[in-house]
Parts: structure tokens; sequence; C-alpha cells
């Protein structure tokens, strides 16, 4: 399955390194554009130079190590589209070209099912995808999520208790099925 990210699921980090220790896991290819991998750059500089060289970090180790995610939108796609926010179609044509078969997005408003199923395409929110997949791969996303959590305690220096971290990243239905799958 592929599945096109938006910015949004993207940044913020621990959502991000969700989403790509589960796609590490094989349980998904993930589908991106240069713009889409722009907007992230642009949004982290909103914290400040500091905040885009991270970024702009994180961005090259994302691309050297999933190379074939970044598609390019052909000529005239951009033009033939529509979504609510004009600002959106760009996701939607590299979802197209990429060939995925869902956007993963918080921005449920800016893409109309109805639209999105006129390109054979469907949207789901991450914590629901996320739930979806641990429903029929626990043990890998269980894996992943693992994962982030031991850098996430790593990097703050705390011990964070894995529903509330979840929770944080905006991500409460799959740390509620792992609390209960851990349990």
């Amino acid at each position: 399955m592929k599945v096109c990210l938006d910015t949004c699921v993207l940044y913020p980090t621990v959502m991000r390194e969700v989403l790509l220790g589960v796609a590490a896991q094989g349980l998904f290819e993930p589908v991106w554009s240069e713009r889409i991998l722009g907007e992230w750059s642009r949004a982290a500089a909103k914290l400040g130079l500091a905040g885009q060289v991270q970024a702009d970090a994180e961005i090259a180790m994302v691309t050297a190590h999933w190379p074939q995610s970044k598609v390019i939108p052909p000529a005239g796609l951009l033009d033939r589209l529509w979504l609510p926010d004009a600002n959106d179609v760009h996701v939607l044509a590299a979802a197209i070209a990429g060939h995925a078969d869902v956007i993963v997005t918080v921005n449920a408003k800016d893409f109309p099912r109805n639209i999105l199923a006129e390109e054979g395409l469907s949207r789901a929110d991450p914590d629901g995808f996320l739930v979806g997949l641990y429903a029929s791969a626990p043990d890998a996303v269980t894996q992943a999520v693992a994962q982030v959590h031991s850098e996430a305690n790593r990097l703050s220096g705390q011990e964070w208790d894995i529903r509330r971290l979840m929770k944080k990243a905006r991500l409460p239905r799959l740390g509620k099925a792992l609390e209960a799958g851990l349990g």
C-alpha cells in the first residue's frame, strides 16, 4: 500500500517517526513531493534558524532513507485538480503521481472524500490509520512505537508513559490501543 504523507503529519517529529517507523516495518510505502518537504522546512523555520537547520537535516535523512518516496507530479496535473484549499492541491497531485492509495492528513475538511474517490484515493487521519495498522499487525506497530518511545526518553532525559507520549503526539487512540495490548 502506498501512502501520501501530508506535511502536517511529517512535522511534528513524534508523529512522523511513528509513521515512518511503521513504514520501515513494511506496512506501507510513503510518498511525498519536494513541495511537501519544503513546507515541512518552512514550518520549522518559524521556530528560528535552529528549527529550520534541524528540519533540513531530518529531511535529508528521510529522503536518503526513502529515495523512492519522492514523486514529481507531471506537468498539467495541478491545473486539472481542485480542492477547497488551493494550497493543498499539490498534496493530491503528489498522491496521484505516486500511485498512492490513501492520503494521511489531519486536514480532513481540505480533502473531501468524494473528490479523492474520483482519483481512486481515500483519506485517513494519522491516529485512525495507525490504529488500523495496529489491528492488522500489532507486533510491527508496537516495535516501531517502542523505538520512538526509547528515543523520546533518551532525548528528553525522562521516562515517558507510552500513552502520554502518543497523546502528546496527537495519536491518543494508538496510545490507548498500545497500552491495552501491553497490559
